[in-house]
């Protein structure tokens, strides 16, 4: 393969991402955050609905009105690697239920006021697999680790200019963790990546958000997320940490620095409503994966060991609908698409993220208890999907399933 210089920038890739460890999705970013998002397929661009708004269009905070949002939701990926075409055996990862949190808030910055200050702290985007040893090839035993979070926080401002037109903005603080391992066990050709005692640091960016109402029954919104930027992460690895027959042997100990930003991002989206009860809202997002993830490298005293992973930028594409079945109950059903950000040609470069669904279909529902409380729930089905390296024959595999449920507070 040259499964063995291949299968090495794969851990480091792995590890290369962001967020709870068991995240993909839209590459590795969630669909969307918290129930109600993931219940209209993260079609919530131009129709904010809960106080996570601040991290998906900032002006929403503005629309939602005084409330707070908790969502957990039970993340269940599918994932496996399969090298019987060399030789080899099938692996499924484990740990096959991950819990991700989202809490949110918004609220005028003093009686009648049209300024609002909310934000809240969300796990976005990640990765992570767990792979027992496993026969990759006749005499050869590889095994994989990753375990990648990311979270962010988004405090910030909006303000409702006038009746139509509602604008915000927030400062994106950010935190991620990476660790990985990966190595093959073979007479001539084993090789040994580990970078599992983790390095983590912070991040900053800003997120601009706008909502406009063409009339009564339709608002079109935006919203733009910068390139959120951290300094390189650190690790401190010993004399073998990494080594491969192919790049000299052993690297010599020291500090390896691995330099990972996440990308910008920017939405258009669309809400129309022909009556009291439905509304149909539609994203188009752009998310610019080849800018962090196209190059990777882990660099120290040793040298410079590259990842590749070889990611394109995505385009996403997301409908949501909802319908008022009364004034306490409210149901939804989302889809989201958007092709792998890598193909067939990438996937040994990828063993450790298996980022590669495609298709996301989701439903939910709400139940307003009282003049301030409500709860939510979702479901989301992600069909599997399955890459194979044209040269080795390996093949990698995702599948996903979640529930969540959400807590609402209108103060």
């Amino acid at each position: 393969m040259k499964p063995t210089c291949n299968s090495l920038r794969i851990a480091a890739l792995a590890t290369a991402f962001v967020s709870f460890s068991a995240h993909a999705t839209n590459g590795y970013q969630l669909i969307g955050i918290g129930t109600y998002q993931k219940s209209l397929g993260g079609a919530v661009t131009a129709n904010p609905g809960s106080a996570m708004t601040a991290v998906s269009n900032p002006a929403g905070m503005a629309r939602v009105g005084a409330r707070a949002d908790f969502s957990m939701e039970a993340f269940m990926p599918d994932r496996s690697v399969d090298f019987t075409a060399s030789g080899g055996d099938v692996a499924d990862s484990a740990v096959d239920i991950y819990g991700v949190p989202a809490i949110g808030w918004t609220a005028p910055t003093s009686e009648g006021s049209e300024v609002y200050f909310g934000g809240g702290m969300y796990g976005t985007s990640g990765m992570g697999v767990d792979y027992p040893q496993t026969t990759m090839r006749p005499n050869g035993e590889w095994s994989g680790y990753s375990n990648v979070a990311f979270w962010q926080m988004a405090p910030g401002f909006a303000w409702n200019v006038n009746e139509r037109y509602s604008v915000g903005v927030t400062l994106n603080i950010d935190y991620q963790s990476v660790a990985f391992k990966q190595s093959l066990e073979h007479a001539t050709e084993g090789f040994n990546f580990d970078l599992g005692r983790g390095a983590s640091g912070f991040g900053l960016g800003f997120g601009l958000g706008l909502l406009y109402d063409v009339n009564d029954q339709l608002t079109v919104g935006f919203n733009y997320k910068s390139k959120q930027h951290f300094s390189p992460m650190e690790y401190q690895l010993a004399d073998g940490d990494i080594s491969h027959p192919q790049m000299g042997g052993d690297f010599e100990a020291g500090t390896y620095k691995l330099d990972l930003d996440f990308p910008q991002q920017a939405a258009l989206g669309m809400a129309y409503s022909p009556n009291e009860k439905v509304t149909v809202s539609a994203d188009i997002k752009w998310i610019n994966w080849s800018d962090t993830m196209d190059k990777l490298s882990v660099t120290g005293p040793g040298g410079s060991f590259p990842m590749d992973p070889g990611w394109d930028d995505q385009t996403v594409y997301a409908l949501g609908l909802s319908y008022d079945v009364s004034e306490r109950v409210t149901l939804r059903a989302g889809y989201n698409y958007a092709k792998t950000p890598f193909g067939d040609s990438e996937a040994g470069n990828n063993l450790l993220l298996p980022a590669i669904v495609e298709t996301h279909y989701t439903v939910g529902m709400n139940v307003v208890l009282n003049d301030h409380w409500d709860l939510a729930w979702h479901y989301m089905e992600v069909p599997e999907k399955t890459l194979t390296d044209p040269t080795t024959g390996a093949k990698i595999s995702l599948a996903e399933q979640s529930f969540g449920f959400n807590i609402g507070y209108r103060f």
